[in-house]
């Protein structure tokens, strides 16, 4: 496993640098683009997998709902990125890459479509009229035809609030985020918070006050965790179930600003565990997703498509692990 060190090396920065941009220290002055490259190399330096034999090469577009900077957000769109990539390269691919209503300017001589994020039925509409060869990453908008490779969050659900009953907790909040489309300001319905509803009122523990939804980041975790203990007060629940490891690393920062115990008073689980869980303090307890094998998965599922001319559309859910550690 990579050490801080062994980032600042080959960044080109200090060790100090790098564990204050891992931690989302909002005092440092750093540039964007320096903030980019750390993330991008700790994912990198993680990254320890073996190259493929070389095929004829492939014109693939790929579609990525989220430019690099708004990555630095949520590093989960960037490992996936990657994955698609060192796929890409080590199959002999060549990758054309788009922003999301990029569509007028996707080349028309493609040999199939990777698309990462959410897609509304026009956009699915778009690219099906560019090529019927698509796999979606990350939502499955159009499972009579496309492939898709999705995380599978019903379980990840499950697999949390289990835990933390196991560990005698009955109160159980979550802190989530909501996503649109590019092309409009309704929200989309997020499958953590609406698996944590079911499974919570399956359980007979749903308290709607325990719920607060922003939008996937550290600013809003720690903007959300701070209106709960102000508006909760003592009936603060045990354990907190965070959509994302951003936002589960604002939850910690306001759980400790405020003098609350992590995890003695409150326990918090967040999901994804990237790199920057193992380096907060105290370290996150996250569920493992594999997004550089999802990126890998969706070139994989393309290739087959474009190869066999596979009629059949493939739906692959990732598995998960619950990594523990110290909230």
């Amino acid at each position: 496993m990579a050490t801080i060190k062994d980032i600042a090396l080959k960044v080109g920065v200090s060790a100090s640098t790098v564990s204050r941009v891992l931690n989302y220290d909002q005092s440092l002055s750093v540039t964007v683009a320096t903030k980019k490259k750390i993330f991008e190399v700790a994912e990198e330096l993680s990254y320890q997998k073996g190259r493929g034999r070389k095929t004829q090469e492939r014109k693939i577009a790929f579609l990525h709902w989220v430019t690099e900077k708004e990555e630095l957000d949520d590093i989960y769109y960037m490992a996936i990125r990657f994955g698609i990539e060192k796929r890409a390269e080590a199959m002999n691919v060549k990758l054309l890459k788009y922003v999301e209503d990029d569509y007028a300017n996707i080349d028309s001589n493609i040999d199939g479509i990777i698309a990462v994020g959410r897609f509304n039925d026009q956009q699915v509409k778009q690219l099906k009229a560019i090529t019927k060869k698509i796999v979606f990453v990350d939502s499955n908008p159009d499972e009579g035809s496309s492939d898709s490779v999705v995380v599978d969050f019903e379980r990840i659900t499950r697999l949390i609030v289990d835990h933390f009953i196991n560990k005698g907790h009955t109160e159980i909040g979550f802190i989530g985020g909501y996503e649109t489309f590019k092309d409009t300001i309704s929200p989309i319905q997020d499958p953590r918070e609406k698996y944590y509803r079911f499974y919570m009122m399956e359980k007979d523990l749903l308290d709607e006050r325990f719920i607060y939804v922003g939008n996937f980041s550290v600013e809003e975790g720690y903007r959300l965790m701070k209106k709960a203990i102000e508006e909760l007060g003592d009936d603060l629940p045990k354990a907190f179930y965070a959509a994302n490891d951003p936002i589960a690393i604002g939850c910690l920062r306001a759980l400790l600003e405020a003098g609350i115990a992590v995890p003695d008073r409150v326990s918090l689980i967040g999901i994804n565990d990237i790199t920057v869980s193992k380096y907060v303090y105290p370290s996150l307890t996250s569920v493992k997703i594999y997004t550089e094998l999802m990126g890998e998965t969706a070139v994989d599922l393309l290739l087959e498509k474009i190869d066999e001319n596979r009629k059949v559309s493939k739906k692959v859910y990732i598995a998960n692990k619950l990594k523990l550690r110290q909230t």
